[in-house]
């Protein structure tokens, strides 16, 4: 069988707090008839109907103490009152048990002492089960009118009006102070428990973040690798019909380009892949001449003296853009500009073959792109005129020499 220090040691840390502010409470309101019981016990002589008429109280106001403050528990988390059935009939045994206390001490010259605590006992307890969900406002009001009502049954008893109101307010504080206590334990387990959702809603958006990094990324990569690979495929099998040599040349660049598609594949599983521009631009010309767009790049000698991060952003925008032309439209020329002067670094795409599309809301590609753009402080805009697409990258830069 398990220790008790194994099956401890085997609770997360919100499930021990649980389990430590669940007991305290428990073990503090199941002592209600154990301590009436001592109250009883030293007052001389008490009578026998009253004294058994506190402690039957007793167990009642116990059991009901121990209902509320299971209720209040399961209930705090979720800014829910507590039964009002429940609270009124504890509520009702602690008063009732209070009125049986005094009868069972009736004495004030002899057992003054012991008349605070049958007045305050039972009200106390159901204060303390009431602090699982009554904010420290309320459990203070109660803590002052249960010392009023211990100093009012003192005087009414025969004690001295000064020494009953003393007792009163040391009762009244020590009663506030007690369920302040409690209070403060279910604070700290909600504090514990709101964490824990914390870190656990930080593990699912972590888990997110990544299928979204590895969706963007695979299309990203993939959109053009392949797009590339089908028109040099339509090439080369246009090259074999016409007997042509340059067949050798292409078929040589799709096994190119496929095993570049493998390493980057590798590289969006490993989480570092990484788009640089030259090679982009580079890329972009090659692969636009094989699919018989014209290609005119400008600006291309400044992109290597162009900060990593923004090199990155702009190389994923020519990729996207290009897989756009040779994907979307029936392009016979595309330009690309780049040009960091001012402060910050310009790319603009255009094409002459832009075709409308049914939806025109973004896809996934322009998506992920503005969202890289984004997060260096870049923005994409997209503009379509008289069949002329231009998609346009700004964001801060700053030239190297």
């Amino acid at each position: 069988m398990p220790s008790v220090a194994g099956w401890w040691a085997g609770r997360s840390d919100p499930q021990r707090i649980a389990l430590y502010t669940r007991w305290s409470y428990y073990s503090v309101l199941a002592l209600t008839p154990l301590v009436s019981l001592l109250v009883v016990g030293s007052s001389p002589g008490p009578p026998a109907f009253a004294a058994a008429a506190f402690l039957l109280g007793s167990i009642t106001v116990s059991v009901a103490t121990l209902l509320l403050a299971r209720a209040g528990l399961a209930r705090s988390l979720q800014d829910e009152r507590l039964p009002p059935r429940l609270l009124g009939g504890a509520v009702a045994a602690a008063l009732a048990t209070a009125g049986a206390g005094v009868a069972a001490v009736p004495d004030a010259s002899d057992a003054g002492s012991v008349v605070p605590w049958a007045v305050a006992l039972a009200p106390m307890m159901v204060l303390i089960a009431c602090s699982t969900v009554w904010p420290a406002r309320t459990l203070t009001v109660g803590g002052a009118g249960i010392g009023v009502l211990v100093a009012a049954v003192l005087v009414g008893v025969g004690r001295a009006p000064g020494q009953a109101l003393a007792l009163g307010a040391v009762f009244g504080v020590t009663v506030t102070a007690t369920a302040l206590s409690f209070r403060f334990s279910v604070w700290v387990f909600d504090v514990v428990t709101q964490l824990e959702r914390a870190r656990d809603v930080r593990a699912r958006l972590a888990v997110a973040e990544e299928r979204l990094r590895f969706a963007r990324d695979l299309h990203d990569v993939m959109g053009r690798n392949l797009s590339a690979i089908a028109v040099k495929g339509q090439l080369a099998a246009e090259l074999v019909r016409r007997g042509r040599p340059e067949v050798a040349e292409e078929v040589t660049d799709i096994s190119r380009i496929a095993d570049e598609s493998l390493q980057e594949m590798r590289g969006v599983v490993g989480g570092y892949r990484s788009a640089s521009l030259p090679g982009e631009l580079a890329g972009a010309r090659s692969v636009l001449r094989a699919a018989g767009v014209s290609c005119t790049v400008s600006g291309d000698e400044e992109a290597a003296l162009l900060p990593a991060a923004v090199q990155v952003a702009l190389g994923w925008v020519v990729r996207e853009a290009v897989t756009n032309v040779l994907r979307h439209s029936r392009a016979s020329t595309c330009t690309i500009t780049l040009d960091s002067a001012g402060g910050q670094a310009e790319l603009r795409v255009a094409n002459d073959g832009a075709v409308e599309p049914a939806d025109r809301r973004w896809g996934n590609g322009l998506t992920g792109v503005a969202e890289r753009l984004d997060a260096v402080g870049g923005r994409l805009t997209a503009s379509r005129e008289d069949g002329c697409f231009e998609l346009t990258a700004v964001l801060p830069a700053v030239v190297t020499a």
